[in-house]
């Protein structure tokens, strides 16, 4: 069947509009989310008989900029390579020269993500949202302390996903990850405003601006609320977080133990505790109880 066939039938009968090269993957007309440069599309892995998700990034965006459009190739590349069950997997990516696109397959979650999740489901215990937290660690534990080290750069609830059935999240959305290798540091400013650490704006920051990122997810959570809606332009929460105000969203949680668990997170990042010692945090305590009991 060839890749350009656009009557292309999966076993049920629902057309496909795309196939991959392969023939392995088959894209449905069914949106399942967009962003600036890219749309997430249902698709179907005909080998395996599941579900998948088609991540196309327009390459028009980017037609002035050979370099940008191979550094993302390989970016999308190295995610095919990570394995670890709290980062969304990746199958398969191919550049489509006659469509000017970047295609890449990956898992797909039941839940969608974090936000709408937690919009959805509004009584959710703490020891849950422990729970979810200590998943997304996890995540960022392995990348940062892969080799070379993987930074995320816009990690927030809505690139957070979940299993909800099974109550299992994973990290997604890794357009943005920077490969830093030894130094640990990058230089350049990306992101999602309300969730981006002072350092990001200076262009001279490490892995810590992903534990910063993590601190304001946890927040979220918590209150139901993005940090920094209070603000009602990117200049102004610019200008909050670089004079390092806080969000006012901190002040609805009551719970002192999660309030110091946001705060260490989101402090200086030198004073930032790494993934690794956060997963060792007291915050987590009751959650080892569980699994000694479960275990023992």
């Amino acid at each position: 069947m060839p890749a350009e066939s656009p009557n292309a039938f999966d076993r049920d009968g629902e057309p496909f509009v795309e196939v991959d090269p392969t023939g392995r993957y088959g894209r449905y007309n069914e949106l399942l989310g967009s962003g600036a440069v890219k749309k997430v599309y249902r698709a179907f892995d005909q080998e395996e008989g599941i579900e998948v998700a088609w991540n196309q990034v327009r390459l028009r965006h980017f037609s002035d900029d050979p370099v940008l459009i191979n550094r993302l190739h390989s970016e999308v590349q190295l995610l095919c390579e990570l394995k670890n069950k709290y980062i969304i997997d990746c199958y398969s990516v191919w550049k489509d020269d006659e469509r000017n696109t970047l295609n890449f397959i990956t898992e797909v979650c039941t839940s969608g993500n974090l936000r709408q999740y937690r919009d959805k489901h509004r009584h959710v215990s703490m020891k849950a949202l422990k729970k979810w937290s200590k998943q997304v660690l996890e995540g960022l534990e392995y990348l940062h302390t892969h080799d070379p080290c993987i930074l995320h750069r816009d990690l927030n609830c809505s690139n957070i996903f979940i299993n909800g059935n099974i109550g299992e999240v994973k990290i997604g959305d890794l357009g943005f990850a920077t490969i830093v290798g030894r130094s640990h540091a990058a230089h350049s400013i990306i992101g999602t405003p309300e969730y981006m650490a002072p350092e990001l704006y200076d262009e001279d920051y490490t892995e810590m601006v992903d534990i910063y990122s993590f601190g304001l997810c946890v927040l979220e959570m918590v209150t139901m609320e993005i940090p920094y809606s209070e603000c009602d332009s990117v200049a102004k929460i610019y200008k909050k977080v670089t004079m390092g105000i806080k969000p006012q969203a901190l002040n609805k949680v009551t719970d002192p133990e999660v309030r110091a668990f946001i705060e260490k997170c989101i402090a200086q990042p030198r004073a930032r505790p790494s993934a690794s010692d956060l997963l060792k945090d007291p915050f987590f305590s009751e959650l080892k109880d569980e699994e000694t009991e479960a275990t023992g």
